[in-house]
């Protein structure tokens, strides 16, 4: 039953759920028992979750014995920044107790780290031990890699960053190595024995040198709280505890919170078990499905259900779709929001008509006074937005996009582009070092000479098949060389890029652990190239100016105010936006093929989904496909491999949706298949004359 007692002012604005879950266990003859919010999406738990820290202060608590964890600095930062604005609410000396600070306000990591130095001399550490970020870490593992002799084996050893991978999956996920392999490296199987032995020593290496790793955090933070003595230490020195995105925690974040809070006195998660998307850092679902069970009695559980971001259509399309979730907390997303325009599933013939569409979609709401700052484009792979971000550089239309490296800067794409680039033009010494050290046996030394000789020999005189190379790759060389001379005197295109993609991919494996993923990217390159009516332009094109990458987000446009956002979902999270489109709402795609094989992994991709529609506020687009053209081998050849909607929406939600295809009435043939990428292309030259 919800509180019907006064409702202090500074919670006057929250609604009735929200001020329970603001209010529960705070005030005299209260227990503050273990708290479970489920905050549903754009339910304002970030507002909840300041205003019971608000409530707190106001009912005496101490700012330095609150523990508030995050997932990020910046969300702790704006935490902190809301607890002070409605502690002024509150009086003056309560504003001035929140902006004091809150000096155990942080992520795992970092408040990890701060405890682990703490309690060093107790635990067997050194207090000045040093942390290594994860490239250090890397390069230490892969010292103790070829200490072992790993790294001449004479089999493909999985490399120093698939190496601590896999050592942070096990660690993360407390799963026994044979299992992390099986589900997530499965081409690193063979090696267990020797990763285990490598693994031991890169821990030996670690202790000996006193440094912790990015995983270490965690791990000696819960086994210091699994020691009862420290345990209680640790945990009475917080007389709150509370937790935001608790669905994105690992088992060793679990494991921490009840070390210090057993009892779950004073303890706060919150989360939403529908927006679980981060299986792949470690994450899994049950911490917070088994939350309320941990506990006797078991912990109080709060639904914020009332959505403050979409609109009732798109809130009742999104329900229909995450209602199919096997495991989860029953709850419907609501809103006063009324709307008579439903989330329209778009039916597009393949994936030009999709950037064309989308991209036309955008213009049109830009018309009509929505900024592209206030639109985005979501997809489940950074793949996926290729052929859409070439259209948009072709449109002069600025974007930014979040979640990877963009496609043109992933190093296997600029490996293709590199060998094209130099058989273009022999002289090009960037391009030429980075396209002649893919050869195995071939390092920088051996790079430079060749380059060194083909930049002195006369034009046309390279003669590259009699460079000086070790003997050993003598024959690949051979094959190289003569690919190189062909790509340059090949006239009809695509031609030259689909041999090179054919070499390349029988390379990827020796290059890339993951090369099975990257080969999709490979294959995605050479069905672009298709679209260009020759190497130069194709090349030309490629190279214009693109927004910088990181892992998070591209720099943002600095000569224009306003862009287009694109984001992978992954990176959409937290975010939104007035309208949202979403590539590729397929099966294959959407859920990716690669993700399942079994029923856990397929009801992530289904949240997925769920969080890609509930960015949307007012417009929700669903693009789809109707087939893909995939570029062959010399067995199958090019063909489109055909797509259907995804099984996540079923024909009994399509009444939530409107459906349209895109373009209307759209009546081409294969027949005209020709006649139309003739006009595409035309088109193309024709705008080309004013680039």
């Amino acid at each position: 039953m919800l509180d019907t007692a006064p409702c202090p002012a500074y919670l006057s604005g929250l609604n009735e759920a929200q001020r329970d879950a603001a209010t529960h266990g705070i005030g005299p003859g209260e227990v503050c028992g273990p708290l479970l919010v489920i905050a549903g999406a754009g339910s304002g738990k970030t507002n909840t979750l300041a205003h019971r820290v608000a409530h707190l202060l106001a009912h005496g608590a101490d700012p330095g014995q609150i523990l508030m964890l995050t997932f990020s600095r910046r969300a702790a930062d704006e935490m902190a920044r809301r607890v002070q604005r409605i502690a002024g609410k509150v009086s003056p000396r309560h504003a001035q107790l929140a902006a004091s600070g809150f000096p155990w306000a942080g992520t795992f990591h970092s408040v990890g780290a701060r405890l682990l130095r703490e309690f060093a001399g107790r635990i067997g550490l050194d207090p000045a031990f040093t942390i290594h970020d994860r490239e250090d870490s890397a390069d230490l593992i892969n010292l103790v890699r070829h200490e072992l002799g790993f790294s001449a084996k004479g089999k493909r050893f999985p490399m120093k960053g698939t190496c601590l991978a896999i050592y942070s999956a096990v660690l993360n996920t407390q799963a026994p190595m044979t299992e992390v392999l099986l589900s997530t490296f499965p081409w690193c199987a063979e090696w267990e024995a020797d990763l285990k032995a490598l693994f031991r020593g890169y821990v030996a290496a670690k202790q000996a040198q006193q440094v912790l790793d990015y995983d270490d955090l965690l791990l000696y933070w819960a086994q210091m709280v699994a020691e009862p003595e420290l345990a209680r230490e640790v945990g009475a020195r917080f007389t709150h505890v509370l937790v935001d995105e608790y669905q994105d925690t690992n088992r060793l974040q679990a494991a921490i919170l009840l070390g210090i809070k057993p009892d779950g006195h004073g303890l706060t998660v919150v989360g939403d078990d529908a927006q679980s998307i981060y299986s792949f850092r470690g994450a899994t679902i049950r911490n917070i499905l088994d939350f309320p069970e941990h506990f006797s009695p078991p912990a109080r559980r709060v639904t914020l259900d009332r959505n403050y971001r979409s609109t009732q259509p798109i809130l009742a399309a999104a329900n229909g779709v995450i209602s199919q979730a096997k495991e989860r907390f029953s709850k419907d997303l609501w809103s006063e929001r009324e709307s008579a325009a439903k989330p329209r599933i778009v039916s597009v013939r393949d994936e030009v008509d999709q950037a064309a569409g989308v991209v036309e979609q955008i213009l049109a709401r830009r018309e009509e006074g929505l900024k592209l700052k206030s639109q985005a484009v979501l997809f489940r792979a950074s793949q996926h937005s290729v052929r859409l971000e070439i259209e948009l550089t072709r449109r002069n239309i600025p974007f930014v996009k979040f979640g990877g490296l963009k496609f043109l800067e992933a190093a296997h794409v600029k490996d293709v582009l590199a060998v094209l680039r130099w058989a273009q033009n022999p002289r090009d010494r960037v391009s030429g070092f980075r396209a002649v050290q893919l050869l195995p046996g071939i390092g920088p030394k051996t790079a430079a000479r060749i380059l060194d000789n083909v930049q002195a020999a006369p034009p046309g005189c390279a003669l590259l098949t009699e460079q000086p190379v070790p003997d050993a790759t003598r024959h690949a060389w051979v094959a190289f060389a003569t690919l190189i001379e062909n790509l340059g005197q090949a006239s009809i295109w695509p031609t030259p890029v689909e041999q090179l993609a054919q070499w390349y991919e029988t390379q990827m494996e020796r290059l890339f652990d993951d090369f099975a993923v990257r080969q999709a990217d490979i294959q995605q390159l050479a069905r672009i190239a298709a679209t260009y009516p020759s190497q130069e332009r194709f090349l030309t094109e490629l190279t214009l100016d693109p927004p910088d990458a990181t892992s998070d987000e591209s720099g943002k446009p600095l000569l224009d105010e306003d862009y287009l956002n694109l984001s992978t979902i992954h990176s959409a999270k937290g975010r939104e936006w007035s309208a949202v489109s979403i590539l590729n709402v397929v099966d294959g795609c959407l859920p990716s093929d690669l993700a399942t094989g079994n029923e856990r992994e397929i009801e992530e991709e289904m949240r997925l989904l769920y969080v890609a529609m509930t960015r949307a506020k007012d417009h929700l687009d669903l693009f789809v496909p109707q087939r893909f053209y995939v570029t062959g081998q010399a067995s199958t050849g090019d063909r489109h491999v055909y797509a259907s909607r995804t099984r996540f929406i079923p024909n009994r939600l399509l009444d939530h949706f409107e459906n349209v295809t895109w373009p209307e009435a759209q009546t081409e043939t294969p027949a005209k298949d020709a006649t139309r990428q003739a006009a595409v292309d035309l088109a193309a030259r024709m705008r080309a004359m004013w680039e």
